[in-house]
């Protein structure tokens, strides 16, 4: 491309100010995780206490990262957020297997998971609405995987493409949808926890039948909860807490989505740090409550097997039948501002990729309105797409001889492949921190981390014992998300050469 033509093409505008900035951190965080994923956290550690402990370290997880992430942003506040400051500290080979992985499954992967939660409790509304009522039943393609067309399944892909359709009509109109829902839904998870410490609080709650901190007394048995787990007592209880970390990780993700926009945000050396801390110390402490109003609602064995959902049970328990629905509601507008954050934001780092000549090159091209169309475009094909394909599971009755077969999501079996390489990814930019401070020393930092270099390595050593002891509890799904990851090689010596005129050296941006 010509300089002229460089110069009259569209470019990004900076029209995200403070609290459209904190709207993307709040809504690309507050999903359908909250109010699901407790359920399996209590399964594997059986306690009231330890349910909250594997959420507060999730929590601490998140703002140690924010805290170290809003230098880098602050610093670096172009658009691809992650990928430029992992391309910035480690080289270009490491931007695009974060930037690969993104769009192969982690942001795509959670944008389908997110559009079929909203489906499926659409269908509480409308029971027609079901990932069991086919449009085109299940074909098997090969061994234990099939693809079908539920009426849940096109609901969500409407979904997707609906908000990948208003997000390519300007910034003003995503940030619109993203600041109105983003503000309802946080007051639905504000609503949840006020019904449940006010109105539910009862004799009957984990809280009071439950031993807090000594799982055997409520029945736990390790060996149960996690088949082929040799190790006992304390040692087993640890190691079933980082597994039990998984869902509140899952369920506070995407804090740092915010980042891919920082061409966007208006004064950004003081709106993304401001941002980042405001919005992840927000959700931590909603996320909290929403536990401690499960815990004094509903007994142990119901947050453990909610018959729908640990949130929809504990309105449930307060206004009976009016309450499931009144949850519902609130998941359907709690997942639909969700999946407008994540939609809005990921189609930024595959535009840098792109302008880094490292992706098709129509991938890094503004419409007329300023926004990455051809890059939502593509992000959202993919996440539809990954709604489509399901896994086969086949249980046996003994007793009455009849064998069932059932179906689930590949995106849910995908997402659950890469968590470990994700927190890998997530420990190298924190590490960027102290790489960018060796390496770049001059460059300007309007915000530097506070405690450095205490949260970085918090930070740092709580990721990496966590990805220990997936790779000892969850070796297999942990090995193939890092070959998810490394298909990626191939793929970027590819597209390096594209990114080498015939002069011989990359061109690659750099932030000297």
């Amino acid at each position: 491309m010509s300089e002229a033509a460089e110069n009259s093409s569209p470019k990004l505008v900076r029209g995200l100010g403070l609290l459209d900035a904190s709207m993307i951190v709040v809504g690309s965080m507050i999903g359908s995780g909250i109010f699901i994923t407790s359920a399996e956290s209590a399964r594997l550690v059986a306690s009231p206490g330890w349910l909250l402990v594997a959420w507060a370290l999730a929590g601490l997880l998140t703002i140690t990262g924010a805290l170290c992430c809003a230098e880098l942003a602050a610093m670096m506040p172009h658009a691809g957020g992650q990928y430029v400051f992992l391309r910035e500290a480690y080289g270009p080979a490491a931007g695009f297997l974060f930037g690969w992985s993104f769009l192969l499954v982690i942001q795509t992967g959670t944008i389908a998971a997110v559009a079929v939660a909203f489906a499926r409790f659409m269908g509480v509304l409308a029971p027609q609405v079901s990932e069991s009522n086919y449009i085109v039943a299940p074909v098997h393609l090969f061994g234990s995987y099939a693809i079908s067309l539920s009426t849940a399944q096109l609901v969500a892909i409407v979904l997707i493409m609906l908000l990948t359709a208003t997000n390519t009509r300007g910034l003003k109109t995503g940030k619109l949808i993203q600041n109105t829902f983003t503000l309802t839904k946080t007051a639905a998870l504000a609503g949840l926890i006020l019904v449940g410490l006010l109105l539910g609080w009862n004799s009957n709650s984990a809280a009071y039948t439950s031993n807090w901190w000594h799982p055997a007394a409520n029945g736990w048995n390790p060996q149960v909860v996690q088949p082929g787990l040799t190790a006992t007592g304390t040692t087993a209880l640890l190691m079933l807490l980082g597994l039990a970390m998984v869902g509140p990780l899952f369920a506070q993700s995407a804090w740092n989505n915010v980042t891919f926009t920082g061409s966007e945000i208006r004064d950004p050396g003081r709106n993304l740090p401001r941002a980042l801390l405001i919005g992840c110390l927000a959700v931590v402490a909603l996320y909290l409550l929403a536990n401690v109003a499960y815990i004094v609602t509903l007994p142990l064995g119901t947050i453990q097997k909610p018959p729908n959902s640990v949130a929809t049970a504990t309105m449930q328990a307060v206004f009976n039948r009016p309450g499931t629905i009144l949850m519902a509601v609130a998941i359907m507008i709690s997942t639909f501002g969700c999946n407008n954050g994540l939609i809005l934001a990921g189609a930024r780092v595959y535009y840098a990729m792109a302008r880094d000549r490292l992706f098709f090159s129509r991938i890094g091209i503004l419409n007329s309105r300023q926004v990455p169309a051809v890059a939502l475009v593509v992000q959202g094909i993919w996440a539809s797409l990954l709604t489509l394909p399901r896994t086969i599971s086949t249980a046996t009755n003994t007793q009455a001889g009849a064998t069932t077969v059932s179906y689930s999501n590949v995106y849910t079996q995908l997402l659950e492949y890469i968590v470990s390489a994700d927190l890998v990814f997530y420990a190298l930019m924190v590490g960027a921190v102290i790489v960018m401070r060796r390496k770049s020393p001059a460059l300007e930092r309007p915000y530097r981390t506070f405690g450095y270099p205490v949260v970085p390595l918090i930070y740092i050593s709580l990721a990496l014992l966590l990805v220990i002891d997936l790779a000892l509890l969850k070796a297999q799904t942990s090995g193939i998300g890092y070959l998810l990851v490394l298909t990626g090689i191939p793929i970027f010596f590819i597209w390096r050469k594209r990114a080498v005129p015939r002069g011989g050296k990359p061109t690659f941006p750099t932030m000297s």
